[in-house]
């Protein structure tokens, strides 16, 4: 499978090798690597120089290094662990800006609750009142930390709605880290909470009737609006 690494690039060969058999499939996930001194041989390499392709390999997601008389590098099914950490470390780090989310959230997310409603099941309508159901128990009880974690959690699930792993994949790393901004600039209170309820009301009516038109209009407005709140252009 493998073959001698270029001496010019080693390193990089090794990496590259490795790589593009996990991605086209030459190595399943759940597949050992064979043992350190046979990719030695196969790569031509030194252990060094195999070890640091193997820690890139890890930290890029590919494969597992498990230690023991059992252990060995093993390959990874591929996720968007590893992409959504690094997103949430952009955001939390304070380059991502409360400007550049409104942004990207009014021309995306529209479109996004639009393909969600073309693509809702009933299961899916009946979980995000369910969901809804949470957030205005939140609200009656005045838990506005519980009531924006729900109403995050209404936010990701309708990127699953979509079937679409990109939308997914924004949905939940935006939304997952969206959380200190509204602690840093519009803490919640029954006013606010109650305007959101209101709104996820009309999203969801929408959604059921298949209007992703106005269910598009409606949370295109909700970011506009909650934005202007928090920038203070809006009470």
């Amino acid at each position: 499978m493998f073959k001698r690494a270029k001496q010019s690039r080693v390193f990089q060969d090794v990496v590259d090798q490795i790589q593009e058999a996990i991605l086209t499939k030459k190595l399943a996930p759940g597949t050992r690597l064979p043992a350190e001194r046979d990719l030695k041989e196969m790569f031509n390499t030194s252990r060094g120089t195999l070890r640091e392709a193997l820690r890139v390999l890890e930290q890029k997601g590919l494969i597992e290094i498990k230690l023991g008389v059992a252990g060995g590098a093993i390959v990874k099914q591929i996720d968007t662990d590893p992409l959504m950490e690094s997103l949430a470390l952009l955001i939390q780090s304070g380059e991502v800006s409360l400007e550049h989310l409104s942004e990207f959230r009014i021309k995306i997310e529209g479109s996004l609750v639009e393909l969600a409603t073309e693509r809702a099941t009933p299961k899916d309508i009946e979980e995000l009142e369910q969901m809804q159901a949470r957030a205005r128990h939140c609200y009656d009880i005045q838990d506005w930390e519980s009531f924006l974690k729900t109403d995050e959690a209404m936010h990701t699930y309708i990127g699953t709605m979509t079937r679409n792993p990109v939308f997914q994949f924004v949905q939940k790393s935006i939304h997952d880290n969206i959380h200190r901004y509204y602690q840093d600039f519009l803490p919640m209170n029954r006013e606010r909470t109650l305007e959101n309820l209101q709104d996820f009301d009309k999203i969801i009516a929408a959604m059921k009737s298949k209007n992703g038109a106005v269910a598009s209009a409606i949370i295109t407005d909700h970011v506009q609006r909650f934005h202007d709140k928090m920038t203070g252009k809006q009470p």
